[in-house]
């Protein structure tokens, strides 16, 4: 479900913004991204331990943090979630090349490699930070996760509609 929720918010915002020319504008849709991420961690955290992401489950697990039996089933419940999600909103927007909510890289598949790693990174070492140290503020996880979020979708995430 959490998966879910942030998949359809973050990609309705790209979808809203672009059906009202932009009325969201980027930076909206950075915000909901970041503010998406912020509540799913703060709603379904004590369920789940917020891994809305196979890389946040896959990290967990290689560091001894989150048992090895359960990545599948965890995996496959946040593949399924982001392809529910999808399917929403094709169902909600069409399903026209035009309609394509995604981002699409504006430079060399190298410098999108680098520049996804790099975020990647950046996002797992946030996430690890504060919540695999008892000496961070828990409670303050869901903020600076979903802050995090945000930074990268500004910096990284500029969309474009689709050729």
């Amino acid at each position: 479900m959490g998966t879910y929720l942030l998949i359809f918010a973050g990609c309705a915002a790209v979808a809203v913004n672009q059906r009202t020319a932009g009325t969201v504008t980027f930076p909206g849709v950075c915000i909901t991204w970041g503010l998406a991420v912020m509540v799913m961690v703060y709603s379904v955290g004590h369920i789940s331990g917020a891994h809305l992401n196979p890389a946040v489950t896959l990290a967990f697990a290689t560091c001894g943090r989150f048992p090895w039996i359960q990545v599948p089933a965890y995996a496959a419940a946040q593949v399924t979630g982001s392809t529910a999600a999808s399917l929403t909103l094709r169902l909600l927007f069409g399903s026209e090349p035009e309609h394509f909510f995604g981002t699409v890289p504006s430079g060399s598949d190298v410098q999108s490699l680098v520049l996804e790693f790099i975020i990647t990174f950046y996002l797992m070492f946030v996430i690890s930070g504060v919540a695999t140290d008892n000496r961070a503020i828990g409670e303050l996880a869901g903020l600076a996760v979903g802050a995090t979020v945000l930074l990268n979708v500004l910096f990284a995430g500029p969309y474009q509609e689709h050729p």
